[in-house]
């Protein structure tokens, strides 16, 4: 939660949205003035700031500029009645970040302050890059493989550039934090920066939301309405999962892009706009040009500057930094010692093939530490978080369960001994137990209790069923 700064002369609405937010978690401050809201700023930097356009002293766009001044980074949102509307809209192309019509209606407006304080996150708290897993703040790219390097250099090059940016890679493997870090490394790190989800917005909206529209343009325009874009004039612009944008969409992004320029819906004016734009993708985009759901065009208009996020899978290497890191930061937010985590469990990790990549291990930490009770984390509860779910759902996945029975059937035909249940059940033996020998680094104590067995057990199963462990796997006896 945040700290919002309400200014308006109605103490009636001050006091009971006041109310409301500080029900939602938020530290509230309020003004009556102009003045004494700018006061309110300079003494408590508010994360966001409600604004009425008329006031007593100075009026509304009078103390919105100030503030601008004062704070370029910290969203306004304007109230205003429905006969001052003009007012509200010329201070959102000056970059207020909404204006809302009173009477307002609350399940709304709480919708638009989550989106402002998000907002307000991005362009204020700066992303750290490459930094040390102790100490590094809780926005960080962390990283010592080399394709994490290549990275970081190139963000380095290109960030005090106003070249257009297009970040590939996987979900899960930090797209959002890249480009705020350019953002942040950039020249225009003073002024906004913008992210707009491209499938988080329905299609139907997605046009006037970018672009905003003249009154009258469809039913239900009863006024000009700013796109996103134009209130983000000076600065940056992130376009999350563009991969996903409405072909008729991409053609006015083009546009922007050739132009430097955008039209609202409904009108005929150009409007001049100088924004630089970051987008990015999990998206196959060279295969949506293959099937006409993107537009050859805007993608090498895209591509001045392309950034591959590797997978977490191929740089596994850096997993016990990432852990280090989540461990660091979790302990800190949640306000309990950092418990530390074992060799073995680091082991374990960089075992798991991680398909939702960081946004996947970061989860599992968490997780893992919300339940530990205080010394360092061990491989079971690693095996616990990873797999809980996991193994009874893939058990049951009819799926395997077919390719299991169907290579029995072939084995039992084709390869029939006197001692087939036993044979299968080396098979098998052999696979389960290696396995947990390999992501326990050989610790047999460890595998026997991932695998719910005595440590003499499990060692009388190595010498009944004559599982050879790999060389590869180092064995420590405890």
């Amino acid at each position: 939660m945040g700290k919002i700064l309400i200014v308006d002369d109605d103490y009636h609405l001050r006091q009971g949205f006041k109310k409301i937010l500080k029900e939602d978690g938020h530290a509230v401050y309020t003004a009556s003035t102009g003045e004494a809201g700018i006061a309110l700023l300079r003494e408590h930097s508010p994360d966001l700031v409600f604004l009425d356009v008329c006031l007593p002293g100075i009026n509304g766009l009078e103390a919105f500029r100030t503030i601008r001044e004062i704070e370029p980074k910290t969203p306004v949102i304007v109230f205003t009645a429905f006969g001052t509307t003009e007012t509200a809209i010329e201070a959102t192309s000056l970059g207020a970040f909404d204006y809302v019509i009173k009477p307002f209606d609350i399940p709304a407006i709480m919708d638009l302050v989550k989106q402002a304080m998000d907002a307000s996150r991005f362009m204020r708290s700066r992303v750290e890059i490459d930094g040390h897993p102790e100490t590094a703040v809780s926005d960080a790219i962390i990283g010592k493989h080399s394709s994490m390097q290549e990275l970081y250099k190139a963000i380095g090059r290109a960030a005090p550039t106003d070249a257009t940016v297009l970040i590939l890679g996987e979900s899960g493997t930090g797209k959002e934090l890249m480009a705020r870090a350019i953002y942040h490394h950039s020249l225009r790190s003073n002024k906004s920066f913008l992210a707009i989800n491209c499938v988080a917005i329905p299609e139907t909206l997605l046009e006037s939301e970018l672009f905003g529209y003249e009154k009258g343009a469809f039913t239900g325009a009863f006024t000009r309405h700013v796109g996103k874009i134009e209130q983000a004039n000076g600065g940056t612009v992130f376009f999350d999962e563009i991969g996903d944008m409405p072909i008729s969409i991409q053609s006015k992004i083009l546009r922007l892009l050739q132009e430097k320029s955008i039209e609202r819906i409904g009108g005929r004016k150009p409007i001049p706009v100088d924004v630089r734009i970051i987008a990015a993708t999990n998206r196959d985009l060279e295969l949506a040009l293959a099937k006409g759901n993107f537009r050859e065009d805007l993608y090498y208009r895209l591509k001045v500057v392309t950034l591959c996020l590797p997978p977490l899978r191929d740089r596994l290497s850096d997993v016990p930094l990432l852990a280090e890191y989540f461990l660091a930061r979790f302990s800190k937010e949640m306000n309990i010692k950092n418990p530390g985590i074992t060799r073995e469990s680091e082991n374990m990790l960089k075992s798991y093939h991680w398909p939702g990549n960081i946004r996947e291990l970061g989860n599992a930490i968490q997780k893992t530490l919300i339940f530990n009770h205080g010394s360092p984390i061990t491989p079971q509860e690693i095996f616990q978080t990873i797999h809980d779910g996991n193994i009874k759902k893939n058990m049951s996945d009819q799926s395997v369960n077919e390719a299991i029975r169907q290579w029995i059937r072939e084995t039992l035909i084709s390869c029939p001994c006197e001692n087939m249940f036993d044979c299968f059940m080396e098979q098998f033996a052999g696979i389960i137990i290696g396995e947990a020998l390999s992501i326990t680094g050989g610790n047999r104590t460890q595998a026997a209790k991932i695998l719910g067995l005595s440590r003499p057990t499990m060692l009388s199963k190595i010498e009944k069923y004559k599982i050879m462990i790999e060389t590869s796997v180092k064995s420590r006896k405890l």
